[in-house]
């Protein structure tokens, strides 16, 4: 036992002493690799077991734990035997837990702290989709840089963001959390959000470790249904849901997090292809796999594992390394080895992963870092709310504007503000909100209160939407019968030149377990909506959301409509920006809205089919009473101002391998005030190995032009774009023809040709 002490003792103080004295520096890949043999060498089975074991911090850390269960939890982390917790949240609690660990364990391997930041920690910005419609990748950095600071300042030093499952299906109550629809946005969302969070040096004790989450297939779960199966092929797989993955993979994002579903059968927390075979194989990452919350276990109603130490086994073989309070690791892993059963060396790869991360983050060097009470006190929060507007106006889209309704003109003398959104401070927080104080963000009221606008405003709720208790754990009650303030809304939509309606979705509408079979405006607020546009149609819609919605009724009958998602902290404030013309909208959508809930999943980037289109009778792919396509389409978003798109120029019609051509387009603002225009690019390949979707997001580019200003948007076209899972089943570009299209959305598109040779 002394000799471990003493061995103890040099490693940690002789390499920490070596390391302080390069300050600043990053470690080298050896430097850490050496450390962490180092340590996982003096480790005792049970020891190892511990790292892989995450608990949930489930009661007051900063007193004595009172329950059975807490208490014994507390024994586990003294004996240092747990890796990680989450939900512990403050300066006090963190630091209580990790002198728990330091203090008595033998080890001494540091804690980390995790918590879902998922759009903000105490200044919360817009949630991620509606973030996701900016289309701007410095402020989706900007953001979670702002949410890594506010974590650290609470102890925090890992967040379970962000999210990027491709989602296609409104339904599904997490497509709130993700980037949409398309894997390219997506992928470049992802890599921001990962340098946003990481900065350039894990080290640095301004910022967190990030997890690329979930791991795979999610967001395509059967019906829209959260937590259901995913029946997908392994070239969507390849081609659709793993490009953002093998992005954040490339960014060095810190760890992964598995997913609930099952995918062709196999529970993704016990897929080998998945997590050994992609992750850790093909893609040689070297983070570690976190389990989501009880996921391993759950492989037993899965109807794949007999109990937790099944469970266990079939996990670790699979690649998951740390189990989020799932019980079965610190249940079965021990008992695996002892028998023989699995191999240890399983463990150790494992362990060795989880201590790489923690090196990584300095917490051996000082396992306080974290815990420093003076760096809330130095958290700018004033400037964090100004970039929290400056994100949020950034992430409105324009989606109707007839007449030039928008921006509200300064010789309209009386506005009604009408809905049952337009003074709730909770909603625009959206769900996943960390510590975001409820009740907390501007409401649209307020926001237009805070301007300089002239008009006389009045104000009625119409209806409620939600009712009784609301909560991340609460199912919502919907009010459905209530219909008493709609004669008052009425009354002062009548009486107004202007009605401003906020309807939409509360805040836990959407999110996880959220997932909804009708995405339409819930309640009475359809009937609210056509109540007031009987006695005045000058209406402008305010979208207030974190899923796409079935609006077809007001798309058909409103003249402007708003899309302001749920845009956190400064959303009235935001909102108001963009009504009043002080900023002109930019967003475009990054999923596509439906014309009926009946089209999901509906997304842009689809196959063709054998028989697309016939005029001529109804033997071809459609549905007999509505119009194919979606409402707005990926991509789309107006502006107060009108752009013009030149012919796309290529520099060569031909590209062969290793070499590129240049596709130019010019944009021409043909209106009257400044504007930004987010210039897309697509690309369909006419003829492959395996048929290919009618168009794919390449690249895009945001400009900004004056009144009469036109500039060329230039994009690198070369065989790399041209690449995808191909039959042979590896990523290649294949000889063809191919169409390059351009243009501001996803459907309105110049094209030209390209041909490939190899």
């Amino acid at each position: 036992m002394k000799k471990y002490l003493i061995i103890i003792s040099y490693f940690f103080f002789g390499t920490m002493g070596a390391y302080s004295q390069n300050s600043g520096l990053k470690s080298s890949v050896q430097e850490v690799e050496t450390k962490v043999d180092s340590v996982l060498n003096l480790m005792t089975l049970e020891e190892k077991v511990g790292q892989m074991v995450q608990y949930n911090g489930s009661w007051d850390l900063t007193g004595p734990a009172s329950e059975v269960g807490n208490k014994e939890k507390e024994e586990r982390l003294k004996k240092g035997l747990v890796g990680s917790m989450l939900n512990v949240l403050s300066v006090e609690a963190t630091e209580k837990a990790q002198r728990m660990n330091m203090e008595n364990s033998r080890m001494k391997i540091p804690l980390i702290f995790g918590y879902d930041v998922i759009h903000g920690y105490k200044t919360i910005f817009p949630v991620p989709l509606g973030e996701t419609a900016s289309w701007d990748l410095d402020a989706a950095k900007e953001s979670a840089r702002i949410a890594a600071l506010e974590s650290v300042a609470e102890g925090v030093n890992w967040t379970f963001s962000p999210m990027i499952d491709i989602s296609r299906d409104a339904r599904w109550g997490r497509i709130m959390e993700g980037s949409g629809e398309d894997p390219y946005l997506t992928a470049k969302i992802a890599v921001a959000k990962v340098n946003g969070y990481q900065g350039e040096d894990l080290a640095d004790p301004n910022t967190i470790a990030a997890t690329a989450k979930h791991f795979a297939g999610y967001g395509l779960a059967e019906g829209g249904k959260d937590y259901n199966a995913v029946n997908i092929g392994k070239h969507e797989l390849h081609n659709m849901v793993l490009p953002p993955f093998k992005a954040a993979a490339d960014a060095g994002v810190a760890t992964f997090m598995n997913s609930f579903n099952t995918i062709d059968g196999i529970p993704a927390t016990g897929s080998e292809r998945l997590q050994r075979d992609i992750l850790k194989g093909a893609w040689d990452w070297q983070g570690f796999v976190v389990s989501d919350w009880g996921s391993i276990s759950e492989m037993i109603p899965h109807g794949f594992a007999r109990d937790k130490v099944h469970a266990a086994e079939i996990a670790v073989t699979a690649g998951s390394d740390m189990d989020m309070e799932g019980g079965a690791y610190e249940a079965g892993l021990a008992q695996l080895v002892n028998e023989g059963k699995i191999d240890e060396a399983l463990i150790d790869e494992a362990v060795k992963r989880i201590l790489r991360v923690k090196f990584k983050m300095g917490l051996f060097e000082d396992p306080y870092k974290y815990m420093n009470a003076d760096l809330k006190k130095n958290v700018p929060y004033e400037e964090h709310r100004k970039t929290a507007r400056d994100i949020a106006k950034k992430s409105i889209v324009l989606l109707k504007n007839e007449n030039d309704l928008l921006p509200i003109k300064s010789s309209v003398k009386k506005i009604a503000v009408i809905g049952p959104l337009a003074d709730d401070k909770d909603t625009p927080i959206g769900n996943w909100r960390a510590q975001g104080e409820a009740n907390s963000a501007v409401s649209v009221l307020e926001g237009l209160k805070n301007t300089d606008l002239k008009a006389k405003m009045t104000y009625a709720k119409g209806v409620t939407l939600g009712e009784g208790e609301r909560s991340f754990l609460m199912p919502l009650k919907i009010n459905k019968t209530d219909r008493s303030g709609i004669p008052d809304a009425v009354a002062k939509a009548k009486d107004a030149e202007l009605v401003v309606m906020v309807l939409g979705e509360d805040a836990f509408q959407s999110g996880e377990g959220r997932s909804q079979a009708n995405i339409g405006l819930a309640g009475l607020q359809l009937e609210l909506l056509k109540e007031v546009h009987k006695v005045n149609k000058n209406i402008v819609l305010v979208l207030m959301n974190g899923r796409p919605i079935e609006i077809t009724w007001a798309s058909e009958n409103i003249p402007a409509i708003v899309e302001a998602w749920q845009l956190g902290t400064e959303s009235g404030n935001a909102i108001a920006d963009v009504l009043l013309g002080k900023y002109n909208p930019s967003g475009k959508l990054p999923v596509s809205f439906p014309r009926a809930v009946g089209q999901e999943p509906l997304y842009y980037n689809r196959m063709n089919t054998g028989r697309p289109s016939n005029d001529q009778h109804v033997t071809y792919s459609h549905y007999t009473d509505i119009t194919n396509g979606p409402l707005y389409p990926f991509g789309y978003g107006l502006s107060y101002t009108s752009f013009e798109y030149g012919e796309p120029n290529l520099s060569s019609s031909e590209l062969n391998t290793g070499g590129s051509a240049t596709l130019t387009v010019s944009v021409t603002n043909t209106g009257d005030v400044k504007g930004k225009e987010v210039v897309q690019l697509y690309l369909h390949d006419l003829v492959a190995s395996v048929a290919r979707p009618i168009k794919e997001l390449k690249g895009f580019e945001m400009v900004e032009l004056a009144p009469g200003e036109t500039k060329n948007v230039e994009f690198t076209i070369d065989d790399k774009m041209l690449e995808f899972y191909t039959a042979s089943e590896k990523w290649e570009a294949e000889e063809g023809e191919f169409e390059l299209m351009v243009g501001g959305n996803s459907e309105d598109l110049k094209t030209v040709k390209l041909n490939f040779n190899k």
